[in-house]
This record gives C-alpha cells, sequence and structure tokens, in this order.
C-alpha cells in the first residue's frame, strides 16, 4: 500500500475502509449513510473526498473515534501500514480508555438476577418434596421459592 500525495483523489468510504476501520467498503458507506460519520463536523457522504489534516469522526463498534487523516490511500494493506494513514486525537483516545474501564468494571448483569427460572438443583429438590413421605421442604426452599397460595 503506499500513501499518496494530497492531490489524489479518493472516496471518503474507501478511505475508512483503506484505513481498516471497517472490515468492508459497503459497511463504512453504510454508516456514512446513517450519519454517523462526519468531516470537520459537518455530514458526510461516501462520495466526499477527505483530505489530509481533516478530522473525521465517526462510531466503530460502540466508540466514537476521531482521528485526523495524515495520508490518502486507496489500498487496503496490512495494519502498521493502514496506522499510518490517520492519527487519533489526544480526547478520543482518552474517551475510549475511559469507555473500556467502564466495561470492565461493570458488573455482570446475570449476577443481579435473584428470582428465575428454577435450575436443575431447584427442580430434583422439587421432586425430592413431592415424592418424599414428610411434608417439610428442603431448609433452604422457603428462602428462595414459595409455593403458598395467597389468599
Amino acid at each position: 500500500m503506499k500513501a499518496s500525495d494530497e492531490n489524489t483523489k479518493i472516496r471518503l468510504d474507501k478511505w475508512l475502509w483503506a484505513a481498516r476501520f471497517f472490515k468492508t467498503r459497503s459497511l463504512a458507506g453504510d454508516e456514512i449513510d446513517k450519519g454517523r460519520v462526519r468531516i470537520n463536523g459537518q455530514p458526510a457522504k461516501a462520495s466526499r473526498e477527505p483530505k489530509v489534516d481533516d478530522e473525521i469522526t465517526f462510531t466503530a463498534g460502540h466508540s466514537q473515534r476521531t482521528v485526523v487523516v495524515r495520508a490518502l490511500s486507496a489500498a487496503r494493506g496490512p495494519a502498521p501500514q493502514a496506522a499510518l494513514l490517520y492519527e487519533e486525537t489526544a480526547a478520543s483516545l482518552l474517551a475510549r480508555a475511559q469507555a473500556a474501564e467502564r466495561h470492565r468494571l461493570a458488573p455482570e448483569p446475570a449476577h443481579a438476577i435473584t428470582q428465575g427460572r428454577p435450575t436443575k438443583r431447584d427442580r430434583r429438590q422439587l421432586q425430592d418434596l413431592r415424592s418424599s413421605p414428610d411434608d417439610r421442604p428442603p431448609a433452604d426452599w422457603n428462602a428462595r421459592w414459595s409455593a403458598a397460595l395467597d389468599d
């Protein structure tokens, strides 16, 4: 992949694909069509031609990124060469690091569920209860499940 000079004209969707922000050019075009890509604060179209020193803001995955165009290329190459096409702003890097830390520290949603479907163990305890001659439930059964009818 060779980085071209400023006189080369290239479409925005092709540049985003060549810089490896999106797996396919059509995915880049879809994000542009949805209004998730801006050049210098202005909404962009897929056919817009980015220029060196343009600031491109876009959503990739769950994070918003802001990059400054450093070179133009229409050819997709290895990641180390693609990284030479842009420079991510310090604010964007900080925001992505903070988002990653928040995601890492966020509690697992499944741990917040206190009741739900009975587990296999609960089902077996219920079967044991139904088949046992005692009418006493297991010691921990009433702490989690209630089979009483409310009048």
